[in-house]
């Protein structure tokens, strides 16, 4: 076990490699230049001289192979993702300081879309083809169809139309109140649990089926056990080991996903700094967050593999 692990960890160094690569690549061929945005902000000519002198104090004057083994450079020795190209603070302290608010969001996220959708799966694979089977399926369905971005922008505005109650914009650390921060943060994380408890719901459903329908389920009915020692101790096991699996893949989406409802809630989380960073084309800022979210997938899917062996005899004992 420790030498699969070992091997996976080392596994990942040129995957992370080669997708900073593509960030640090991709961001300056966006539309629309750091430069021009810098000269057109402070109303200065752009003049070749202006222009020059700034791309040179930005370190924008060399080419971007140089650049990029300059900041991977920075990145392996010193542990630096840089400095903001607008405020000139290190990029990892902005990161450091937001990356708890998005990590949370996203925990409590996907806490939504395991406690709701499992045992709601489990429930109508046991009550298959029944009423109760119906409405949750139908539930699940309209809950994927559903934007998670347009159900945000309803919560913001109906309610103060309505009731004049909205949720609030000013963020509430959890070192001040740790209750109204949960409650800040609930709602987001209802919103952006719903897709993936759904899609949770539906996949532990047929696998409860396709497991209860296993030769030692009968044979475990047969020797009298009850039904609920049947599905917790035999078939919730096996079925698990695929929702495991799906819950490494929803860890992107989660991660898009918080991006979009951090900007709707005001969170200021590192899906928000990243649409900040965008919009002001600070490419320091751009490729350290894209780097910590390839590095929260990868770690995540990491874990979700190591997790097999903890479900399944069968993988441990390899």
């Amino acid at each position: 076990m420790r030498g699969y692990i070992l091997r996976r960890v080392l596994a990942l160094i040129p995957t992370l490699i080669f997708a900073s690569l593509i960030v640090f690549v991709t961001i300056r061929l966006m539309p629309g230049n750091i430069i021009d945005l810098m000269l057109s902000q402070n109303d200065v000519s752009a003049s070749k001289q202006t222009r020059e002198q700034l791309e040179a104090a930005l370190g924008l004057d060399t080419p971007m192979y140089v650049q990029y083994f300059k900041w991977l450079g920075a990145l392996v020795f010193k542990g630096s993702l840089g400095n903001s190209l607008w405020t000139n603070t290190p990029v990892m302290d902005e990161i450091l300081h937001r990356l708890p608010i998005t990590f949370e969001l996203g925990i409590m996220a996907l806490l939504v879309s395991l406690v709701v959708g499992i045992p709601i799966g489990v429930y109508a694979a046991l009550k298959q083809d029944t009423i109760g089977d119906y409405i949750l399926r139908t539930f699940s369905i309209l809950a994927l169809a559903i934007p998670g971005f347009w159900l945000g922008t309803l919560v913001m505005v109906f309610p103060s139309i309505w009731w004049g109650w909205s949720p609030s914009v000013r963020f509430i650390p959890f070192s001040q109140d740790p209750i109204g921060h949960l409650l800040q943060l609930a709602l987001p994380a209802l919103i952006l649990g719903k897709a993936f408890s759904a899609i949770t719901m539906r996949l532990t459903r047929t696998l409860m089926l396709e497991v209860m329908r296993q030769d030692y389920i009968r044979t475990a009915k047969a020797k009298g056990l009850s039904v609920g020692t049947i599905v917790m101790r035999h078939a919730l096991r096996n079925a698990l080991i695929p929702v495991i699996t799906l819950v490494g893949l929803q860890a992107g989406a989660l991660i898009g996903g918080a991006v979009i409802l951090e900007q709707i809630f005001v969170i200021p989380g590192m899906g928000l700094l990243l649409l900040e960073a965008v919009g002001s084309r600070d490419y320091p800022t751009i490729t350290g967050v894209f780097l910590v979210f390839g590095v929260a997938i990868v770690f995540i899917n990491l874990l979700v593999d190591l997790s097999y062996g903890f479900l399944d005899p069968k993988v441990r004992n390899r």
